[in-house]
């Protein structure tokens, strides 16, 4: 039943076909890219800045180094800070959300007080200051976007919870003496499963673009590592020599974020389809 009424929100727009078939596309050669014999970091200095071409698709950048496999490469990075940070984030924000609207009271205006403080600091300052503690690379871009971008997922999840709580059987299931966290997990959990799944998709999205972001300004992904916003920071010199390179990393970073916001889209119409 619900695969059928996912083949048939898939089929009402061809946005959606396109966005899932561009995101299993990143996502199939992003796993064969070791297979491809091509050295992401091999550099030949007679090749330096060369346009597309049959022997180098996307060209070489400024030490000739295959474009085609660095915007490769960097599209596994991107897409693994997305997975890791939204899963950092959307467990964070759950547990956080749910605690809060479940418990209420008191307990709920403490918790969310402490994320109003949260929400109040700007990320960039916040990077910055954690880049002086931090080593700037992989693991600290994951802790930064994951750790701290997950205010939002509980605001949503806590209303979502707080709906939740007043229907009639989670008050039964109380009634009869459930303890709280059977209670959270048979009857709360089920209740904001499709709000949660829909955030989780569009917060990969948001984690990308972060990540594009402080990579860009040199806070994120570090040399010989390279993601889509790297590429971009390094494509800075040769913007009216070799335009290609910050045009190839700056579209597929607009797809993957448009794509991924569709899915959101797709999976919140298909359950849409199902209630009603």
């Amino acid at each position: 039943m619900i695969l059928k009424q996912f083949k048939e929100t898939l089929k009402s727009s061809p946005l959606y076909l396109f966005s899932l078939l561009f995101i299993l596309f990143l996502i199939i050669i992003s796993l064969i890219a070791p297979l491809i014999p091509i050295d992401p970091n091999v550099t030949d200095v007679s090749q330096m800045n060369q346009g597309p071409s049959a022997e180098h698709w996307f060209g070489t950048d400024q030490v000739g180094r295959d474009y085609f496999i660095r915007v490769i490469y960097g599209g596994r990075i991107s897409l693994l800070v997305g997975l890791l940070a939204m899963a950092a984030s959307v467990t964070i924000g759950s547990l956080v959300g749910i605690t809060a609207g479940y418990l209420g009271g008191k307990w709920d205006n403490a918790i969310m007080r402490v994320v109003d403080v949260l929400s109040s600091i700007p990320w960039l300052v916040l990077v910055i200051v954690l880049s002086i503690f931090l080593k700037p690379g992989l693991s600290t871009i994951i802790i930064v976007i994951g750790g701290f971008s997950w205010m939002s997922i509980a605001r949503m999840l806590r209303a979502e919870t707080l709906k939740a709580k007043v229907a009639d059987y989670v008050g039964y299931a109380s009634f009869i003496g459930l303890k709280k966290p059977l209670i959270v997990w048979r009857h709360i959990l089920p209740a904001i499963l499709p709000t949660l799944i829909v955030t989780a998709s569009t917060s990969i999205s948001s984690a990308i673009m972060t990540e594009s972001a402080l990579s860009f300004l040199g806070m994120g992904i570090q040399q010989p590592l390279a993601s889509w916003g790297s590429l971009l920071q390094n494509a800075q010199s040769t913007l009216q020599s070799a335009p290609h390179m910050a045009i190839l990393p700056g579209l597929f970073i607009l797809l993957t974020i448009y794509s991924f916001n569709i899915i959101g889209d797709l999976i919140r119409d298909c359950l849409e389809r199902e209630v009603y």
